[in-house]
């Protein structure tokens, strides 16, 4: 099993920046990639971006990309996603995800409770 703990929600107003941050515990050697996910009031749960666990590579919703940047600390074992720009649209729950690369919430197996995102206009 692993464990997901996110941190660094919070409100902002727009055109801010935020932090989030998920720290992986247990046995994150079967994990090869870390991402984030997000959902809106009334809306299905979404991609934001994706890392592997061991290298540089990542990947980005095309909402998001050029505002938002994911990196790993392997050293900690921590995710981070550094938001900038951040617009109304971009509030939501927002998830970090553990399992292989991909999109799609099929492609992980674990997840955090989530952290709340709220960018006001």
């Amino acid at each position: 099993q692993v464990q997901l703990v996110e941190s660094g929600g919070g409100l902002v107003q727009a055109g801010g920046s935020l932090r989030l941050s998920c720290t992986a515990s247990g046995r994150t050697f079967s994990v090869y990639a870390m991402g984030w996910f997000r959902q809106a009031p009334g809306k299905e749960r979404e991609f934001v971006a994706t890392h592997t666990r061991n290298g540089s590579t990542s990947a980005y919703a095309g909402s998001v990309r050029g505002r938002f940047s994911i990196s790993m600390d392997i050293a900690k074992n921590t995710l981070y996603l550094q938001m900038n720009s951040l617009k109304p649209e971009d509030t939501a729950i927002y998830y970090c995800a553990a399992g292989s690369w991909g999109a799609s919430e099929e492609k992980y197996d674990y997840w955090g409770q989530g952290t709340q995102v709220t960018v006001s206009s």
